[in-house]
């Protein structure tokens, strides 16, 4: 038994010492290598074509291969390989990074392998933010600077002191308030209500169901409630037909300001209140029976009980959900393009920015009005943030 404990003891630092095969390490280098041939056949959009041409070859089908280098041949076992090989490099390219530097970092000193293991995994992440994050939002911040000769400017700006933003700015304080508020305050009455009848999931999937529906879809349902025909057809829009069955004459909901507005902020309040009932019933849920027994002992009433005990306990989720909603609000354009193009005083910012970079094809105003929206979300970014650390401290 000590002769075998011996061995035990000798073997786990040799273990330590030495890491994992190195075959293991040879075959993730073989590996890596095909992967970054791989990265070169998906960036040559004829990839797929001259993979299978160069196989056509090797296999003495020459006229095979010259038939797809010059677009015949059969083009959809081309597609096909090219599909495979963006699998491996997407997964097994992924998979071989992490095998191969965790095999590395394994033979490494304890102390430095453990400082450096952590970092294995999470710089490809951080990479992959870097180049599609962090470049992108730098680089328009830069051009919103620049002319269309790339020297510095501040005439960009100069689209802040236009009438049309002055009104766009409006326009998007009004969606951040109104939905915000809407939305999560229809959630939490929801979840507060539905938690005390029986049928409790059926009843919440009919408030869900709208947010598996995406906005461009949602709008155009929400265009057929709004419809309007003239007052001598029959109205098969759902609003005139209620408004027209009391005498009146139909109305344009969808077009007429500012009517159209809040009939556009119905549809993003009618999206996210299933949302925010979701997180605030499962924070509700999450309050303690006992906490709730004892407000009841002490003779507090129900209303009492859900203002003074249960509201200030899910604070943190009614934090989370509502500056979860005022992002997506800030960066509303899919309702507002959908409903109408933003051409009835109801556009907002990311809407004219669309209008300046592809229809205007004006890029330095397009950045300007971007980091504008950058801007505006960092805030509430910031008190999300501020609000996970809070939870997490406690």
């Amino acid at each position: 038994m000590a002769l075998a404990g011996v061995g035990g003891q000798d073997r786990k630092p040799k273990a330590a010492a030495y890491g994992t095969s190195p075959w293991v390490l040879v075959a993730s280098l073989i590996g890596l290598v095909i992967a970054a041939f791989g990265v070169m056949a998906l960036v040559d959009k004829h990839g797929g074509v001259n993979i299978l041409a160069w196989f056509y070859d090797q296999i003495g089908r020459a006229t095979d291969a010259t038939a797809l280098r010059n677009g015949g041949g059969d083009q959809f076992y081309a597609k096909l390989i090219l599909a495979v090989v963006a699998l491996y490099v997407g997964v097994g390219g992924v998979w071989l990074v992490f095998t191969g530097a965790s095999t590395i970092v394994e033979r490494f000193p304890a102390k430095l392998r453990d400082t450096v293991l952590p970092w294995i995994f999470i710089a490809p992440a951080l990479l992959l933010l870097g180049i599609y994050l962090v470049y992108p939002a730098v680089g328009t911040v830069i051009r919103s600077f620049q002319d269309k000769q790339g020297a510095f400017t501040l005439d960009n700006w100069t689209v802040l002191t236009t009438g049309p933003f002055l009104e766009i700015l409006r326009n998007n304080v009004l969606w951040l308030f109104i939905t915000t508020a809407g939305s999560v305050g229809l959630g939490l009455l929801v979840a507060a209500l539905f938690d005390r009848i029986r049928r409790e999931s059926l009843a919440k999937i009919f408030v869900f169901t709208p947010l598996a529906i995406s906005l461009v879809g949602a709008t155009v349902i929400w265009k057929f409630v709004y419809a309007q025909q003239p007052p001598s057809q029959p109205q098969f829009g759902l609003l005139n037909a209620i408004w027209t069955a009391f005498g009146n004459k139909p109305i344009a909901w969808a077009t007429t300001f500012p009517i159209n507005l809040p009939a556009e902020m119905i549809i993003m309040i009618w999206l996210q209140t299933g949302f925010a009932m979701v997180v605030l019933s499962a924070a509700i849920k999450g309050v303690s029976v006992e906490v709730l027994e004892a407000a009841r002992l002490d003779g507090a009433s129900e209303r009492q009980i859900f203002f003074g005990v249960i509201i200030p306990l899910i604070r943190g989720s009614i934090i989370t959900v509502t500056t979860t909603i005022a992002i997506a609000t800030l960066k509303i354009f899919d309702i507002v393009w959908s409903m109408s193009g933003g051409i009835n005083h109801d556009s907002v910012v990311a809407v004219r920015m669309f209008q300046e970079m592809f229809q205007f094809f004006n890029d330095g105003h397009a950045a300007a009005l971007a980091t504008i929206l950058f801007v505006a979300v960092l805030p509430v970014m910031f008190l999300n943030l501020r609000n996970f650390r809070r939870q997490a401290a406690m």
